[in-house]
């Protein structure tokens, strides 16, 4: 294992729990539920799923567009920023450096959204990688995330780990040819995660013999 690959968006930052919470608030207040499984298919991933159409679909009205969008946004930002790292990432991260392992952070979100949310918890220096949607032609689950990250480290595939929270980011992974830890958060936890290579419930207390301890496990 020479490099650690980082998911963004449930992994480093809970921002998957709030980004389907403003939505769902929404969606009551139209006397109507947005289930999370219609929800998780778009996890980790690119979507053109069109919540909006979805929203008009189950309340047989049409609702502007515009102002559902900014009211949606601006109480997902509300949520996020209150939130902090999740636990054990950032001493995941240091041991990383400390050993000289190299560290990305592969994410189908804008760069504007990592690195904005990145500088806000003071945690932008040392990575070796930040790979974005915009960075690549395909986002999750195709596997050019992944690539691109391991290339601008250096490292071959089979040398990275990566740390994802979905079915997405984990075909995405493994189809990149990395090992893959899955790292569930509340909203994947009842997903299916059975594509990575083995599964914790949190990087709480995660070291770099830990990590290396469960992926040896059959």
């Amino acid at each position: 294992m020479r490099a650690l690959v980082f998911d963004f968006d449930g992994l480093i930052l809970e921002t998957e729990t709030p980004a389907f919470q403003a939505w769902d608030e929404i969606f009551r207040e139209h006397g109507v539920e947005l289930s999370v499984e219609r929800w998780s298919d778009i996890i980790g991933r690119d979507s053109r799923f069109d919540v909006h159409g979805h929203l008009e679909e189950l309340t047989g009205r049409a609702h502007d567009r515009d102002a559902t969008k900014a009211k949606r946004n601006a109480r997902r930002d509300e949520l996020v920023n209150a939130e902090k790292i999740l636990a054990g990432v950032v001493e995941l991260f240091r041991e990383a450096k400390s050993e000289g392992l190299k560290v990305a952070v592969a994410s189908s979100s804008s760069r504007e959204w990592v690195c904005g949310h990145l500088q806000r918890l003071s945690f932008m220096e040392g990575w070796d990688a930040i790979v974005c949607r915009a960075d690549v032609e395909h986002a999750k689950p195709a596997p050019d995330l992944y690539l691109r990250a391991v290339q601008t480290m250096g490292v071959a595939p089979r040398e990275a780990v990566a740390l994802e929270d979905s079915p997405n980011g984990i075909a995405s992974a493994k189809a990149a040819g990395l090992r893959v830890v899955a790292v569930p958060n509340p909203l994947t936890a009842s997903l299916d995660l059975r594509g990575a290579d083995a599964l914790v419930p949190s990087l709480a207390n995660m070291t770099l013999p830990r990590l290396r301890d469960v992926l040896s496990r059959p």
